[in-house]
């Protein structure tokens, strides 16, 4: 592109504004070059960032705390990260650390792991630790009586369980 001169700040051209041409040439030089790891991995840290201005944790920004997109951050999060742990090689350890930070935030912000206000009808907190789930049968874990092939299976993320 820098024999165009639209991306250089002196030679012939400098300052003009791209032409279709030129930008559709460098948008497929730019697909030719990423991968679908990188786009994975750029989402992962935006929703990561994200999930965190919406628990209210960076400065000045309380006011934008918002539990339920905290926790669809989250579960987006554990949904993508495992596709690419492999490729990230060491760097995986720190997005495990930022999502296990989040999940800690939403879990104290939401009521020390019970149902969050955004679950309008959900069960009160047990006065004595529990989340206030039905346990289901006799010798079934907690909230196994209702819980989804996807719960049973131990992948859902589910607050204080």
């Amino acid at each position: 592109m820098s024999e165009q001169g639209f991306d250089q700040g002196a030679g012939p051209g400098a300052g003009r504004q791209p032409t279709e041409e030129e930008l559709q040439a460098a948008y497929e030089a730019e697909l030719k070059r990423i991968r679908v790891e990188d786009v994975i991995a750029q989402t992962v840290v935006s929703l990561l960032n994200l999930g965190g201005r919406r628990a209210g944790l960076a400065a000045g920004t309380e006011s934008e705390r918002d539990l339920g997109q905290v926790r669809q951050a989250i579960e987006a999060v554990r949904a993508l990260l495992p596709l690419i742990e492999e490729q990230l090689g060491p760097d995986a350890r720190t997005l495990r650390d930022a999502l296990s930070q989040l999940q800690m935030a939403y879990a104290q912000l939401s009521g020390a792991g019970g149902p969050g206000p955004e679950q309008p009808g959900a069960a009160p907190a047990d006065p004595a630790g529990g989340t206030g789930a039905d346990p289901g049968a006799p010798g079934e874990p907690p909230g196994s009586g209702d819980a989804g092939p996807a719960q049973r299976s131990g992948r859902l993320w589910i607050p204080g369980q």
